[in-house]
């Protein structure tokens, strides 16, 4: 598989996962490591207009 281009580092794809009934999107490493989050972390996602927020459970608003 061909390394994507530096402009192209931060598009991903959904995928199905669970059968059928969940959908995953993979982040990339270096913005987990910034944001100090774990694997299993808990995470809370928003929906906004024109997308989604995905902040840290712990975080304060």
């Amino acid at each position: 598989m061909a390394r994507r281009k530096l402009s192209e580092n931060n598009i991903r794809k959904l995928t199905r996962s669970g059968g059928g009934k969940s959908i995953g999107l993979t982040l990339p490493k270096e913005m987990v490591d910034s944001l100090g989050w774990q694997e299993k972390q808990r995470v809370v996602v928003k929906r906004i207009q024109g997308g989604l927020v995905i902040r840290d459970y712990r975080a304060k608003k």
